[in-house]
């Protein structure tokens, strides 16, 4: 299993604390970052540390129990895997590692036996109090062996109410143990950037009453769930998606939903409605139906914010208002994962969540708990010149500055293309570009291999791999030629790499990423969506 370089750092940390007996711990990665990938890795360098270890993997819902198991058993088909979940209709007790779902194992200890690890996916969605299934179930666990490990994995480490999940009386967690920012993984090439558009239609939440952390419900429906606001939101939704591929829509209530829906037909896109109350088969048939892209649109109360996995997803529309960070970051990490011919994916902010909560990437189980019961507080301001939102510490707007103006001129300009950015980034983010042709040649002077990338927009791109050279040159040679699908026999050669360059996957797209003046970092993205980050000394080569 060849980790990414955070999902490798998340286990040497987990491993650390276990060694330094710190408590059970967190791990903190972005929705798209591969959390199923890192429990499998966790599961089974567990099991080749100690033969006879039981693992249990626990969450919510079926379709995350079915993800994290089809994860293992890709990259370890032999796995003594089994599942417990009434959802998908199957109690399997003996197996060494059990991917179950809370509701159906709480009070099954006697049925599906003792455990050393307990794995949490989706850590965030524990209630605080102790005497709920999560807590009666660990508890019951660590009765029969005291000894029991628990890892938390989540995107948010923080409740409704943004009280982390490692703070405060019945915490199930010590503390993080790893946290992975989402800006960083979006620079690397790992996530999909994600840019803000202004919204004319704001929603207007201010008389609305609030309990437990968040708005009242159908007080909040009541206010935004209104036929002019609707028609409103949705027309702008249709312009600024015409040419995006997958659309999902947050709302406010089951009638808001609908009503949404309905407009969202009426605009002559296709469209679904999934709740709490859509039917199992129901659900499966429209999520199918989206992810296979008959249907472009679906909104949602409730059900998507979490564990929904479609890639191609690329316009998110916020129109459900919330104070919780959690539910915030959530929402728009389902746009955050990549997918073949995605650049970027659109955040429309009517619900105002970019100016309460601030940029995404900036988000921390920390800074949301500085939100807690600050209400009305705002932690993004508007840029003086064109108005689009900007982190508190922000001293320009990358959204619209340009060069000093000589005196004559009458000041900056603020077109649509400046006054319509919001940074749900705090900072600018490079741009994929698609690889239409690429040539292998000899570079002469330094005995390297060059590939010349030819790019969209007329651009270009040069990289030299020192196939010839010795040590760490030649280490980055090879693992270059290996990530491009040349094989594991590395040509020793500049000759013999031009007479195998069939054997190499020409990337769909590559992004550009420079650190400092001496070295770069190139994402290559592949047609079936895996991407590989090489960083390496310029020496005049990618210039």
């Amino acid at each position: 299993m060849e980790l990414r370089p955070y999902q490798r750092a998340s286990l040497d940390a987990l491993y650390a604390s276990w060694r330094d007996e710190t408590g059970d711990g967190l791990i903190v990665l972005p929705t798209g970052a591969g959390k199923a990938f890192v429990i499998a890795a966790l599961v089974r360098e567990t099991i080749f540390r100690d033969s006879t270890a039981r693992i249990a993997i626990v969450t919510h819902t079926r379709e995350l129990i079915a993800q994290n198991h089809a994860e293992l058993r890709a990259t370890w088909p032999e796995a003594p895997a089994g599942i417990y979940s009434a959802g998908l209709g199957r109690r399997e007790t003996g197996t060494q590692v059990l991917f179950c779902g809370i509701q159906s194992v709480w009070n099954r200890i006697e049925a599906i036996g003792a455990f050393d690890l307990v794995v949490v996916d989706e850590a965030h969605l524990i209630p605080r109090a102790a005497e709920t299934r999560y807590g009666r179930f660990l508890a019951a666990l660590r009765a029969a062996r005291p000894d029991l490990r628990v890892v938390g994995l989540t995107a948010t480490p923080y409740r409704l109410d943004s009280g982390r999940l490692d703070e405060g009386a019945g915490r199930l967690f010590e503390r993080i143990v790893y946290e992975a920012n989402v800006g960083d993984l979006i620079h690397q090439g790992y996530l999909a950037p994600l840019i803000c558009k202004a919204t004319a239609t704001a929603l207007d939440v201010s008389g609305v009453g609030k309990r437990g952390g968040d708005y009242i419900p159908s007080a909040l429906e009541a206010a935004v769930n209104q036929d002019w606001i609707t028609r409103a939101a949705v027309e702008e939704m249709a312009g600024y998606g015409r040419d995006r591929r997958a659309w999902l829509a947050f709302c406010a209530g089951l009638a808001h939903a609908e009503a949404v829906r309905d407009a969202v037909r009426g605009q002559g896109v296709s469209c679904e409605m999934v709740t709490g109350e859509t039917g199992k088969r129901e659900r499966d048939r429209i999520v199918r139906d989206f992810r296979a892209g008959r249907v472009r649109c679906l909104t949602s109360v409730g059900v998507l914010s979490t564990g929904f996995n479609v890639p191609r997803v690329d316009l998110i529309a916020l129109l459900r208002p919330t104070q919780s960070t959690g539910l915030y970051v959530q929402q728009v990490g389902r746009a955050l994962r990549t997918a073949p011919g995605k650049t970027d994916a659109l955040i429309l902010d009517y619900a105002g969540l970019v100016r309460m909560h601030g940029p995404v990437d900036i988000v921390t189980a920390r800074s949301a708990a500085l939100v807690k019961g600050r209400e009305g507080e705002i932690r993004a301001k508007p840029c003086p010149g064109c108005g689009a939102l900007i982190a508190l510490n922000a001293s320009t707007c990358e959204a619209c500055w340009v060069e000093p103006e000589d005196e004559a001129d009458d000041g900056p300009s603020h077109e649509a293309a400046a006054d319509d950015e919001h940074p749900i980034l705090s900072r600018a983010v490079p741009v994929w570009r698609d690889v239409r042709d690429w040539q292998l040649a000899r570079h002469a002077p330094s005995d390297s291999l060059e590939i010349l990338f030819r790019l969209g927009e007329g651009f270009v791109h040069r990289v030299r791999i020192d196939l010839e050279r010795t040590g760490y040159p030649r280490e980055k040679a090879v693992q270059w030629w290996r990530q491009l699908g040349g094989g594991r026999d590395v040509p020793m050669s500049v000759a013999e790499a031009l007479d195998r360059a069939d054997d190499l996957t020409r990337p769909a797209a590559i992004l550009i990423r420079a650190n400092g003046r001496l070295s770069e970092s190139v994402s290559y993205r592949f047609p079936d969506g895996r991407t590989f980050v090489d960083t390496r000394r310029l020496d005049g080569a990618g210039l």
